[in-house]
């Protein structure tokens, strides 16, 4: 059984890659299935797909997967500051694991709306969580600050 003080934000690190990283493989599996994938030039633009006559809306939707993954690879490292920080800080374990959890769901919704985006409004949600997902890390960031400023560290 997982209690609130079982370190799990440390766990949560190859997770966030984890998540960083699967639009991009989804995007292989999307261009193999429609256009063919050249291992050769596995990084080879999105746009090339249009040179084989693939439909624009396979183009698309592969072009934000390889955004999702874009983004997941900026925000990566934010979060492994952040909790890398607040466990040195000795940020209270049960707030490390709901921040952890969020931010895992948070990054799974927001490659979920990206990639699955047809309508403004869904470019609207996807950036509110964005936003929620960024104040995670920001807020362990802080945390730990805070702790070692009580702790007597400059």
């Amino acid at each position: 059984m997982v209690h609130s003080s079982t370190p799990l934000s440390l766990y949560s690190i190859p997770v966030a890659w984890f998540v960083a990283l699967y639009p991009t493989s989804l995007k292989r599996f999307l261009i193999q299935k429609t256009a063919g994938f050249d291992n050769l030039d596995p990084r080879k633009p999105v746009r090339s797909l249009a040179d084989k006559a693939v439909d624009p809306a396979i183009i698309a939707k592969a072009s934000r997967m390889d955004a999702a993954h874009m983004n997941g690879n900026e925000g990566f490292p934010l979060w492994v500051a952040g909790v890398l920080a607040a466990n040195i800080a000795g940020v209270d374990q049960r707030a490390l694991n709901v921040a952890s959890l969020l931010y895992i769901i948070l990054r799974n919704l927001y490659n979920f709306i990206y990639i699955n985006q047809s309508k403004p409004y869904h470019g609207t949600a996807r950036t509110l969580v964005w936003v929620t997902s960024v104040a995670v890390p920001m807020y362990l960031l802080f945390a730990a600050a805070v702790k070692l400023e009580h702790q007597g560290h400059p």
